[in-house]
């Protein structure tokens, strides 16, 4: 085998949640480009944003899925119908997150609730139903998407901090926990990212020019950059790495 054909999953099936836009979208298009059939786990499973055809137009197959990960039914009722419908489920990418900005001071328990049951309670329980189907083949990959928030501290994002924290220290608890069943659990923290979530705070030139003083690299990242990560961790080149979080920040956190 060449070292190539090690970040090649043919064959396989990937469940990505927050799918339809940004770094998850550009997530399942790595996957299904590596070979990887898709099923999209969708907030709306009514705005694929034409993500569907773009994938079977790779000769791939998708599946759309409702699945807020917010609500423990729909994760259940997501997950179940994936396996159903490819057999089995090789990888999850746990991508779905929220980050509604605040000063700490003035949080709200209602933003406070949402930020944790997306970012927190949706990874974890997510990953407890896949988690079940893949004990059940003794294999499989989890990649949790993190943030190099969970690292530093950002000025109006100390909830947001916090999960993105908890979600690469509980990657770390899964793959011990689940080293045993050869499932491997890893994260991906990137940095600022361009995207439909951060397009609004970076058309604010000051806000860009602060961000842009702090990543060594100097420039803002590209969801495929997050992509690229995520395919590795999934694939076999990663075959001996487990509990680790892979920054993706241009540098910030090493400065």
């Amino acid at each position: 085998m060449k070292n190539t054909d090690e970040v090649k999953i043919p064959g396989k099936i990937a469940l990505v949640t927050g799918a339809a836009r940004g770094i998850g979208r550009a997530c399942a298009l790595a996957l299904a480009e590596a070979g990887a059939d898709i099923a999209l786990g969708l907030k709306n499973v009514k705005a694929d944003q034409g993500l569907v055809k773009e994938i079977e137009s790779m000769g791939r197959k998708a599946l759309a899925m409702q699945m807020d990960v917010s609500k423990l039914e729909e994760i259940h009722t997501a997950v179940e119908k994936a396996e159903q419908f490819f057999g089995r489920i090789d990888i999850l990418i746990n991508n779905a997150g929220v980050a509604p900005e605040n000063y700490a001071e003035n949080v709200t328990e209602s933003d406070f609730d949402y930020t944790i049951d997306v970012n927190l309670k949706g990874t974890f329980f997510t990953s407890q139903a896949v988690g079940k189907c893949m004990i059940k083949q003794r294999c499989g990959r989890i990649v949790n998407i993190s943030s190099q928030a969970g690292f530093i501290a950002l000025p109006t994002e100390s909830v947001y901090c916090m999960t993105k924290a908890g979600i690469s220290h509980l990657t770390k608890c899964l793959a011990v926990e689940w080293a045993k069943y050869n499932i491997a659990v890893n994260a991906v923290a990137p940095t600022f990212i361009y995207t439909p979530g951060t397009e609004e705070y970076l058309a604010n030139t000051e806000a860009k020019t602060r961000v842009l003083s702090k990543i060594v690299l100097g420039r803002i990242g590209e969801p495929r950059e997050v992509a690229n990560a995520v395919l590795f961790l999934a694939s076999p080149a990663a075959s001996l790495i487990t509990g680790t979080t892979l920054m993706v920040d241009g540098g910030w956190t090493a400065s």
